[in-house]
């Protein structure tokens, strides 16, 4: 399918690995021009360099700390008018809800919550005055399904679902879509890290605690970063403007009494 967006420009947030550069990697794919994001100038640069080669788009990267206003900046001074926004940024770690202090619940909402909702609101308004924009909010399937162990996930991502779903019924009529992609099980550094957590936790080896992953997928894998891409230039495409408001899980039917 011709998804229709070959010469836009996106920025893509947290896009030097995982599921940030999979989206990146899949819009680049489809002729998008594109600003990549993150803290280590060296993986960056490599990545950068990888879209390059692979795909005849402009490319790009701007190190920068999306949670702080400094590196907020930074990106908009370098893209101020992207047809296409990705947010994303790592999770919170796992722990035990009543270990979590303020500081812990102000830095989750900050980075998960708070630098989106910034990011959003300085990018929407000329999306709607040129009525084309497609924003993407990576989130995670605890939105839907918390879990005991990930209550600074569940939390500041939920509040971020909910300030966005209100804004979605605003900015349709103008053709700007709101999406968030929602992935459980998704084979990156997070799910090794989430491996590496049940493994000393409940003293198992590593490839146990893999084969659990594994066996709480229906589609009985973990999914790719490339499946999870492709579904973000669907919902960035000019095919999916009837597409808004949506939570959409990545996750081959992930059992949520096993996770």
């Amino acid at each position: 399918m011709e998804l229709g967006i070959r010469g836009r420009s996106a920025l893509v947030c947290a896009s030097s690995r995982g599921l940030g550069l999979a989206c990146a990697s899949a819009l680049a794919a489809e002729g998008v021009d594109l600003v990549l994001n993150g803290r280590n100038a060296d993986r960056l640069a490599d990545a950068a360099a990888r879209l390059r080669a692979a795909h005849e788009v402009a490319v790009t990267e701007v190190v920068a700390d999306v949670t702080t206003a400094d590196g907020r900046g930074r990106l908009l001074d370098c893209c101020p008018e992207p047809d296409i926004l990705v947010t994303n940024n790592n999770g919170p770690s796992p722990g035990t809800f009543t270990e979590f202090t303020e500081e812990d619940w102000m830095t989750a909402v900050s980075a998960n919550m708070v630098s989106q909702l910034m990011l959003v609101s300085t990018v929407v308004p000329g999306m709607r005055a040129r009525h084309f924009g497609r924003i993407v909010n990576i989130t995670s399937a605890m939105v839907t399904t918390p879990r005991p162990t990930m209550g600074l996930s569940s939390a500041a991502r939920a509040g971020l679902t909910a300030a966005l779903k209100g804004l979605s019924f605003e900015v349709v009529r103008d053709n700007v879509t709101i999406n968030n992609l929602l992935p459980e099980r998704i084979d990156t550094d997070r799910q090794r890290f989430m491996a590496a957590r049940v493994m000393e936790r409940e003293g198992i080896t590593y490839e146990v605690a893999r084969t659990r992953q594994e066996a709480s997928v229906a589609a009985g894998r973990l999914g790719t970063p490339e499946e999870f891409g492709v579904v973000c230039a669907f919902l960035c495409s000019a095919r999916a403007g009837f597409v808004s408001g949506n939570n959409v899980h990545v996750d081959g039917g992930t059992y949520p009494a096993l996770i």
